[in-house]
């Protein structure tokens, strides 16, 4: 067979692909129009100006937050982190509250409240918020940030916890109890009263 003959079909498939490609509709061209779906939380890359280091969703939680560090975290300075709370909840008012879990670690910069309660502006379903803490150690720290809005039928709320890697030093792990082996020769950690 003519090897032109066998290539003929597979390039004249490859251009069918190609022109039904583009020829998908997309919705209205009309010049400024919307092709971003109204009830889509936003992606964080697509808001303007934004480049965030990272966004925590939990699967069917009603928030997602993105989060970006100002200046890179030491201890004993200020650090303050944007972040971008979506909700899927429309525009109802959203309150954010923050807490950190060990105060020997970091704590929170005395100008920065522990909650503030913001509505999202016309047509986004997105807030943006700062909030300033300061490490007291080195290594991986974590800040709990909780989203809430009250509906008819009660709060609904997610937290998510934050990363923040201060200087080069890892995460310390403590063990808790001793390490044994049960009757079937598994290994367990057995926790002792302190």
């Amino acid at each position: 067979m003519n090897p032109m003959k066998r290539t003929l079909p597979l390039a004249l498939a490859l251009l069918a692909c190609s022109g039904l490609a583009s020829c998908k509709d997309d919705g209205p061209s009309a010049a400024g129009a919307d092709s971003t779906p109204a009830n889509d939380a936003p992606d964080a890359s697509a808001v303007p100006g934004s480049s965030y280091d990272g966004t925590i969703a939990k699967p069917g939680a009603p928030f997602s937050v993105s989060y970006k560090m100002i200046g890179t975290p030491i201890v004993g300075s200020p650090v303050t982190i944007d972040l971008l709370v979506t909700s899927t909840l429309g525009s109802e008012p959203v309150t954010v509250s923050y807490r950190i879990n060990d105060a020997s670690a970091m704590m929170f910069h005395e100008a920065q409240p522990a909650q503030v309660r913001l509505a999202p502006a016309a047509n986004e379903d997105f807030i943006r918020q700062q909030v300033t803490v300061v490490p007291q150690r080195e290594g991986r720290l974590y800040l709990n940030v909780a989203a809430s809005v009250e509906t008819e039928s009660g709060s609904v709320s997610s937290m998510m916890a934050i990363p923040i890697q201060v200087g080069s030093a890892g995460r310390k792990l403590e063990e808790n109890g001793e390490l044994q082996l049960d009757d079937d020769g598994e290994a367990v950690r057995v926790l002792t009263p302190e």
